[in-house]
């Protein structure tokens, strides 16, 4: 379901990074909100230092990681921007193994190794093969193909913050439902998402005048855009936000970390099906070494550390 967003900001090209983060947010917070009444017993329950740490995530996790992801795979492409964030299970992994060893238990470095291995030889494989492909388109603008990558790793910053600080309230709150955690996220996601969206209509209508770049409220393709905000903010921002609270409670964060390289798989799967053509033998090898770097993955068993 994450894997997803990357194909939207290629499916609306016309649409500016930013009303894309608004606008799939804002479908988030509005799909949210049925939720909460639905779970107003166990929303209510939550404290003030909750929904502060729900904000927190939202503006991170939520509308900085998208605003940068959507502006990298406008100026780069699909594929370049989804290696870049390939890189999430071996970050994860690396700062999770470190930061959580006393409450998840430590998967000895040498047992790691072999994982993050092979999960960085498929991602280095695949992205040297998209280069070539670069290279060898005749529109290819180098400069965007280097903002874009350079965006990707904003993006990819902002989403290493997000699951260590998420594991973190959930793993501390296993009385809590993941289900409602992303429900609150989605509330708190909602004011943001509306001053955000409201101030960019504001800044089109007052600065851009006549030459803006896109017609607000719903830009030059409304019955797409809101389509495609809708899907996204179920399936991907509240349904994978759901889906990864519960794994994200229930696994050792270094773990779970390389489980999100089947976003990527996924994202390679749609951006390959939007172009209309295979996978060529070289990027089908380094998916299967990502497959088989989080299969070793999920054979090692963490080791408790000492108390301090």
């Amino acid at each position: 379901m994450w894997g997803l967003v990357f194909v939207v900001p290629l499916l609306l090209p016309q649409y500016p990074a930013a009303l894309l983060s608004f606008g799939r947010y804002l479908a988030f917070g509005l799909i949210a909100l049925p939720l909460a009444w639905l779970d107003r017993q166990r929303i209510g329950q939550l404290s003030r230092a909750d929904w502060l740490e729900a904000a927190k995530l939202a503006l991170v996790g939520n509308l900085l990681y998208y605003l940068f992801l959507a502006a990298a795979i406008q100026r780069a492409g699909g594929p370049l921007p989804t290696m870049i964030i390939g890189t999430l299970p071996v970050v994860i992994a690396l700062a999770s193994n470190r930061r959580d060893a006393l409450r998840d238990g430590q998967l000895p470095w040498a047992q790691l190794l072999p994982s993050l291995l092979l999960i960085g030889a498929g991602i280095g494989l695949v992205n040297q093969v998209e280069l070539q492909y670069l290279k060898a388109q005749p529109q290819a603008d180098l400069a965007a193909y280097a903002w874009g990558a350079a965006l990707a790793l904003g993006a990819l910053v902002c989403w290493t913050w997000y699951p260590l600080r998420n594991a973190d309230w959930l793993r501390a709150h296993p009385d809590r439902s993941p289900s409602t955690w992303a429900t609150a996220q989605g509330i708190a996601t909602l004011p943001m998402a509306l001053v955000g969206y409201a101030g960019f209509w504001l800044w089109t209508a007052l600065l851009a005048g006549d030459t803006a770049a896109v017609a607000m409220p719903f830009g030059p393709t409304p019955e797409r855009f809101i389509l495609l905000m809708l899907a996204v903010g179920l399936l991907a921002s509240w349904l994978g936000t759901l889906c990864w609270n519960e794994a994200s409670q229930r696994l050792p964060t270094t773990l779970v970390g390389q489980l999100i390289v089947f976003e990527t798989l996924a994202a390679l799967a749609y951006a390959f099906a939007l172009r209309g053509r295979a996978p060529d033998p070289w990027t089908l090898a380094g998916v299967m070494l990502l497959v088989a770097g989080v299969v070793f993955g999920l054979r090692r068993r963490p080791t408790r550390a000492a108390a301090a």
